[in-house]
């Protein structure tokens, strides 16, 4: 059977375990009428354009 020959350090072990508390990037897209950035399939907070028609007015 399989025996570590030594110890695993704590900084080894959390650099491991690091891994899974990542936060991962949010994707951004271009708004295709006023061009800002914004969250894809989702109203343009901007301009209030979805999908190639206006769905909110924004002043």
């Amino acid at each position: 059977m399989a025996v570590p020959k030594r110890k695993t350090s704590k900084q080894r072990k959390n650099k491991r375990r690091a891994s899974s508390y990542r936060l991962n990037k949010t994707t951004i897209v271009e708004c295709p009428n006023c061009h800002e950035t914004k969250m894809p399939h989702r109203i343009c907070p901007s301009c209030g354009y979805y999908d190639g028609r206006e769905v909110i007015a924004v002043d």
